[in-house]
C-alpha cells in the first residue's frame, strides 16, 4: 500500500528556593505498595474547617470545560483506528533515555510516551487540567493545598502498582536529583506526605498562586521500586519502567527509537485518553542536519514534518509527489501565544552587561531586508515576550500594572514607563546607514571608539569580539548579513555551528556570546517564569534564564 506523506506549516493568526521534606502524614505511617483500594474518608470534606472540593478537573478559575461524565475531548475520535507505524524525523543524536537530568541528550519522546502525569491538559482549553494518573483532585477555596487520589488501577509498564509513595519519591527525585528546573518550578511546596496508599497531599508555602494545585498536576510519575535499583543522575540507553502508553523498542542509540504502544494500558479507556495515542508504534530517526532530514522526507523515509522556515515552504515542494498527492503540503491556522524568538545576548559577559551597547547591537540587525529576502515576507516582528496574545504589551502601562512598577521605579529604566518596546525597524531597502550612525553614537557613549578599526573599550582596552553559537546551519544565512553590519562597527564576529551534543552542553553551561533561542509561553504565566527571568536561575546550569537576567 502506498504511504502518504504530509508537510505542515503553523500560520500564526493574529488576536487582539525552599527546601522541601518528603514524609507521611503527620501522626501516621506511609502505607505500603501493596495496600488496597483507598478508604472514603481519606480526606474529610471540610478540614480545619474549611469545605474541601473534589473534582475530575482543575481550572485556574473554577470552571472547566467538560464535566465529570465526559466521553471524550472534542477534539478526538473515539472511533479513531488503533494501529501502524508513523515515522518522525529529530536533529542531531541521544545519548540517553532520562530526560530528566542535565547529562546528555534524552532520545524524543523520552518523556512524554513514557512517564504519564498525575494530570493532562485538554488542548482545546487553557488553564485547566483533568485528572490521569489521579482519579479525584482535591482542594480548599484558598488552594493552600491539593491532594490527588489515584486510580487503583494504574499501572506501571512491569505491571506494578502506581501508588501514592510512588508519587512522593517523584516529587523527591526531580527537585533533588533532577535538572535544576525542577526545583525551582516546585520552589512553592512546603512539604509532600502520603496520606494513605493511594492519597497523596501536597502542602504549599503560603503563597496565594491559584494556579499551583496545577503545576503539581504536572508532575510525572516515576517507579520508586525501579530507580531505587538505578543511578538517576547518570545517563542510561536502558529502557526504563514507566507509567504512560508506550514502552522503549528498538533502541539505536544516536541513530533511532521506537516506541510501542502498551496494549489495553490501564488508561485506554478513560475519557482523557479516548482517541489519543493511536499509533502501535512510533518511530524517531535522526538526521544529522535540516538537509538531510529534508531530503528523506522528500525519499518517503519518514511520515510527517512540521515546518518553520518559510523558505523551506515556499520552496522546498515544488515536487512530483505534491502533485501525485502522495504529499500533501498543509498550512494549518491556529490563534497560540507565540511567546519570543531571537538572539539572545548572554549579559554574563561584560561586554553585554550595559544596555545601550545591547540597543546599539540591536540596530545592526535589519529584520525588514531579512524578512523579505530571506523568509519571503511570511513572519512578523516579535515585539513582545508573550506575541500573539493578549498579555503582549500595548501603549503604556497603566492600572495595577502601572501601580506594581511605580514600587520598583528606582530599580527599572524609565523607559518602562513609557510606551511598550518597539524593536528597530528599517524600509527594508538594505540600506542600514541610518541605523549604523546611531548605533556609533550609542556605542560612543558607553565608552566604545573605533581603534585601528576594531571596536575597543576606552577604559579597559577591551576589544568587541562576539561568536554566535548556532545548532543548525540554517541559522547562518540570517546571521551572516547581521555579521557584515556589525563588521562595520568596527566588531570581529565569528559563527560557531555545532552538533546538538555540544549545542546542548555548552547552553546548559552559559558558554556563549549570542544564541538563537526562544521562550515559549502560556496564557497563564506560573513558576515557568522564574526559570526564564529570575536572578536565581540566572547560574543555575541547566536554567532557561539564557540572558542571565539578575537584579541588581
Amino acid at each position: 500500500m502506498t504511504r502518504q506523506l504530509q508537510v505542515v506549516l503553523l500560520v500564526t493568526v493574529a488576536i487582539g528556593a525552599t527546601e522541601v521534606t518528603a514524609q507521611s502524614a503527620p501522626g501516621s505511617t506511609a502505607s505500603s505498595a501493596t495496600d488496597s483500594a483507598i478508604p472514603d474518608t481519606a480526606i474529610p470534606d471540610t478540614v480545619d474547617g474549611v469545605a474541601v472540593h473534589r473534582s475530575h478537573a482543575l481550572g485556574i478559575h473554577g470552571e472547566v470545560k467538560y464535566p465529570a461524565d465526559f466521553a471524550g475531548f472534542d477534539y478526538t475520535s473515539p472511533d479513531a483506528i488503533k494501529g501502524g507505524h508513523v515515522r518522525l524525523p529529530s536533529l542531531g543524536t541521544f545519548d540517553s533515555l532520562n530526560p530528566f537530568i542535565l547529562k546528555g541528550v534524552a532520545a524524543a519522546g523520552s518523556g512524554s510516551f513514557i512517564h504519564a502525569r498525575l494530570c493532562t491538559k485538554a488542548q482545546d482549553e487553557p488553564l485547566s487540567e483533568y485528572a490521569l494518573v489521579a482519579e479525584t483532585i482535591l482542594f480548599p477555596e484558598d488552594r493552600s493545598w491539593v491532594a490527588f487520589e489515584l486510580r487503583p488501577e494504574a499501572r506501571f509498564s512491569d505491571g506494578e502498582p502506581i501508588r501514592a509513595d510512588d508519587v512522593v519519591y517523584s516529587f523527591d527525585v526531580f527537585t533533588k536529583k533532577g535538572a535544576p528546573f525542577y526545583h525551582s518550578f516546585y520552589t512553592d511546596v512546603d512539604t509532600v506526605y502520603t496520606v494513605d496508599s493511594l492519597t497523596v497531599r501536597f502542602d504549599f508555602t503560603g503563597t496565594t498562586n491559584r494556579e499551583l494545585p496545577l503545576i503539581i498536576g504536572q508532575l510525572r510519575v516515576l517507579p520508586r521500586h525501579y530507580w531505587e535499583q538505578h543511578d538517576f543522575t547518570k545517563t542510561s540507553l536502558q529502557a526504563p519502567v514507566g507509567s504512560g502508553p508506550y514502552r522503549m523498542t528498538n533502541i539505536d542509540p544516536g541513530r533511532s527509537i521506537t516506541y510501542e504502544r502498551i496494549h489495553n494500558h490501564w488508561s485506554d479507556t478513560l475519557a482523557v485518553m479516548r482517541g489519543r495515542y493511536n499509533f502501535d508504534r512510533i518511530t524517531y530517526d535522526y538526521y544529522r542536519d535540516n538537509t538531510v532530514s529534508l531530503e528523506a522526507f522528500k525519499a518517503g523515509e519518514y511520515d510527517y514534518r512540521s515546518v518553520g522556515s518559510a523558505r523551506e515552504w515556499a520552496t522546498a515542494y515544488d515536487h512530483p509527489a505534491v502533485d501525485d498527492g502522495y504529499l500533501v503540503q498543509t498550512p494549518i491556522p491556529h490563534q497560540m501565544i507565540r511567546g519570543m524568538g531571537g538572539f539572545i545576548f548572554n549579559t554574563r559577559k561584560s561586554k553585554f552587561s550595559d544596555p545601550a551597547v545591547r540597543r546599539a547591537l540591536a540596530l545592526a540587525f535589519d529584520f525588514e531586508w531579512t524578512n523579505a529576502t530571506l523568509f519571503y515576507g511570511a513572519y512578523t516582528r516579535t515585539h513582545s515576550y508573550f506575541a500573539n496574545s493578549e498579555l503582549a504589551s500595548v501603549g503604556q502601562a497603566s492600572g495595577r500594572v502601572r501601580e506594581i512598577l511605580e514600587e520598583y521605579r528606582d530599580q527599572v529604566s524609565n523607559a518602562v514607563f513609557g510606551n511598550a518596546y518597539r524593536a528597530p525597524s528599517t524600509d527594508g531597502g538594505g540600506d542600514l546607514r541610518g541605523n549604523l550612525r546611531q548605533a556609533r553614537r550609542m556605542l560612543r557613549e558607553a565608552g566604545w571608539e573605533i581603534r585601528d578599526a576594531r571596536l575597543q573599550h576606552t577604559t579597559s582596552g577591551e576589544t568587541m569580539e562576539i561568536e554566535f553559537l548556532l545548532s543548525s546551519p540554517t541559522y547562518e544565512r540570517v546571521v551572516g548579513p547581521f555579521q557584515q553590519h556589525l563588521k562595520r562597527l568596527g566588531i570581529d564576529t565569528r559563527i560557531r555551528t555545532v552538533d546538538a551534543s555540544q549545542y546542548t552542553n555548552r547552553v546548559q553551561a552559559f558558554d556563549y556570546d549570542i544564541i538563537v533561542a526562544t521562550w515559549n509561553q502560556y496564557l497563564s504565566p506560573g513558576n515557568e517564569q522564574r526559570n526564564y527571568w529570575s536572578s536565581g536561575a540566572a547560574d543555575a546550569p541547566g536554567s532557561r534564564n539564557y540572558a542571565g537576567i539578575r537584579d541588581p
